[in-house]
């Protein structure tokens, strides 16, 4: 018991600042784009560039004798940290927040005359948060007709308050953290000590522990240092490729087994591909090799310190072409000794530690990568060119290293049945005790890799695939009642358990039997999972979503394309879409099917026709004799059209209704529409 209490909080510590990382990393990479453009005009156009031009470098005078502003001091000055701060908030809270958080950084920017990297980063997710915070205050109170005009005088006065407290407050604090800094790397430069830094970004990198250190410290200063000097070294701290190419290149010549096989094409991905973390398992498999990492770095680090050489901008990923492409003019020599000596020492000291032990590499290179994976905590990009895995690239036999915590389902259009579907998996998983596991639905469109889950119609997995690499896919062909919720919920259990197996294959197997009592259990669980939604227009919550006229006791159609017109007409008569929507409703079918089980289809329109969509609306009809859709039999079509997700009230509403059998069986003897409404009123009190 001792050792396990000492082990979780380093355990917890290291995944805490992973993830603090990975955050940083987050809003950075996304507008490395604008990095390299930045950095290609200043390399070319600033007074020492190659071709120095005063009006776009901004130095010198123009005709009328005023100083030239030029593009590159308002890119990094205003540019570059609003897209940061956009970027971070909208990871916090999509759109809103990014605005949000774009509006407080700008009082920051405006209060120093210093880049507000740091400022940008604190400032977009701190706005997004506590926009989210607020808008939780009144959500589902606001009358319909003044959402808009609420939202957007919310986000205007909280932003604006948040920009003058930035611009009295934060910006000075951000000063003079950066001048501190700043005066810390300076002294380690003067010093002669700057190359002992390696002794920590080098383990750090495989450890995964650099992205917080890079992107929260290294590139605003080195942005800082490059807007004064023209260039920085700190650039070139974590990004040198030397090192990890040394150890490759030792192992390439006195490795054996995979690893020796492998190392050729891993060398490759990592010098011009500039992905690093190809050669993190080859020092897992043999940790002393740290020590040729370290040698290679602390002597590119030297390197440049003495030629005096650095970049003008971030090199990512850290390529040879990266890095060549952002070298200051005058610094091509030290930065090319730099890698290529940090090669050859990172070389020597791995071929010595190898050649002189009795392990010559030859351990499991597959079990390394594992480890590496598990440290990551999520399935690498690139493991599958060190395990020859294929399926590794499609995102089967996800190698689950962390707990599940964030599961999405993910159809066309995110509207309709992934919200169903969600809604159900959401229910079990709460049932079994496990209420914090998001449970989330989206377009496959707007999918990202940072989602342990993926659960889509069989039909879409593979379009989800390439979007979600190191998810667990599901695929399903009933949103309602797939046995796959009851596998998922047993993965949710065993991953979420203390002591339970990392490196876990977590692939799905076809034909697996539901647990009954887990499934039992999430059935009559969960009606107590959500908090009360009505569903007419008398109700705070989904009012005006599901009116008592979109909904038909009996409808006149007899297939399929008929329903659809029918569950169409009724979003139309409400104004609630155009004849276009109706038409992608059709589109969306031909495609997928929107059948659910338990007697249910809920026809939507396609992602692209969400312009057509002019407020929420659900429709509902029942069909008692029922229809046949594509051979399955349908008596209930539920008509979807939701913009800002305020049909999902209503949707939530449903899926509870039809995961259990007693309430079908009501809907099916419902005499008259009222019974329909207070249904589900009653399904969430």
């Amino acid at each position: 018991m001792a050792t396990e209490t000492v082990a979780k909080p380093r355990t917890s510590a290291r995944v805490g600042v992973q993830k603090f990382g990975t955050f940083l990393s987050g809003m950075i990479m996304p507008n490395i784009g604008a990095f390299i453009a930045w950095g290609l005009i200043t390399a070319l156009f600033i007074e020492k560039g190659w071709i120095p031009v005063a009006e776009l470098g901004g130095f010198g005078t123009d005709s009328e004798g005023k100083p030239n502003v030029g593009i590159v001091g308002p890119m990094v000055t205003y540019l570059l940290p609003i897209l940061i701060a956009y970027t971070g908030g909208r990871m916090v809270y999509d759109v809103r927040g990014g605005v949000v958080g774009a509006i407080a950084t700008m009082g920051v920017i405006a209060g120093t005359d210093s880049p507000m990297f740091i400022g940008a980063m604190i400032m977009g997710p701190l706005g997004a948060w506590t926009m989210k915070q607020i808008d939780r205050l009144w959500d589902g109170k606001i009358r319909p007709g003044f959402e808009m005009l609420v939202n957007n005088f919310s986000a205007g006065i909280w932003g604006a308050a948040l920009a003058l407290g930035g611009f009295y407050g934060l910006s000075y604090l951000v000063k003079w953290f950066t001048d501190r800094a700043g005066e810390v790397v300076e002294f380690l430069v003067n010093n002669g000590l700057l190359p002992l830094t390696s002794i920590f970004i080098e383990p750090a990198k495989v450890l995964f522990l650099n992205n917080a250190i890079n992107h929260g410290v290294l590139t605003p200063l080195g942005i800082q240092q490059s807007l004064e000097q023209g260039k920085s070294i700190l650039f070139l701290l974590e990004a040198n490729p030397g090192p990890g190419l040394g150890i490759l290149l030792a192992y390439m010549f006195f490795g054996r087994g995979a690893a020796k096989a492998s190392a050729p094409g891993a060398a490759i991905i990592h010098f011009l591909g500039g992905i690093h973390e190809i050669y993190f398992p080859y020092v897992l498999m043999k940790p002393i090799l740290i020590l040729a990492a370290i040698g290679g770095g602390m002597t590119g680090i030297a390197t440049l310190a003495i030629t005096n050489s650095g970049l003008v901008a971030p090199a990512a990923p850290g390529s040879i072409i990266a890095v060549l492409a952002q070298t200051s003019r005058d610094s091509y020599v030290g930065v090319i000794l730099a890698v290529v000596l940090a090669t050859a020492v990172s070389f020597l000291i791995a071929a010595i530690i190898l050649r002189t032990s009795k392990n010559k590499g030859e351990d499991d290179l597959s079990a390394a990568t594992s480890r590496m994976e598990a440290m990551k905590g999520k399935k690498s990009s690139v493991s599958s060119a060190l395990t020859g895995d294929a399926a590794a690239s499609r995102g089967e036999g996800t190698v689950l290293t962390r707990p599940v915590r964030n599961i999405v389902f993910a159809c066309d259009a995110g509207m309709g049945s992934s919200a169903m579907g969600a809604s159900v998996l959401r229910n079990k998983i709460k049932a079994a005790g496990f209420p914090d596991v998001k449970v989330t639905n989206s377009a496959i469109a707007n999918l990202n890799d940072n989602y342990d889950v993926v659960v889509t119609h069989q039909d879409l997995t593979e379009r989800a695939q390439p979007r979600t690499a190191s998810a667990v896919h599901y695929s399903v062909d009933n949103f309602m009642n797939s046995p796959k919720y009851d596998e998922i919920v047993d993965l949710v259990r065993s991953s979420n358990t203390e002591g339970a197996a990392s490196g876990t294959t977590t692939e799905p197997t076809a034909g697996a039997q539901p647990a009954a009592a887990a499934s039992a259990a999430a059935t009559h669980g969960a009606h107590a999972a959500e908090p009360a939604n009505a569903v007419d227009g008398d109700a705070s919550q989904g009012k005006g979503v599901l009116l008592r006229e979109s909904v038909i006791l009996n409808g006149t159609s007899r297939d399929r394309d008929a329903a659809i017109d029918e569950a169409g007409k009724l979003l139309l008569d409400r104004g609630a879409v155009d004849v276009s929507y109706v038409h992608a409703m059709h589109e969306r079918e031909e495609s997928v099917s929107t059948y659910m089980g338990s007697f249910l289809a809920i026809p939507h329109g396609t992602n692209d026709a969400k312009e057509h969509i002019n407020h929420s609306a659900v429709s509902i009809i029942r069909y008692p004799e029922g229809i046949d859709w594509g051979g399955k039999q349908v008596k209930f079509v539920v008509g979807v059209a939701g913009l800002n997700n305020e049909h999902l009230h209503i949707l939530s509403s449903i899926a509870k209704i039809f995961t259990n059998k007693a309430q079908v069986a009501q809907l099916e003897e419902a005499t008259t529409v009222d019974e329909v409404l207070e249904l589900f009123g009653k399904v969430n009190a």
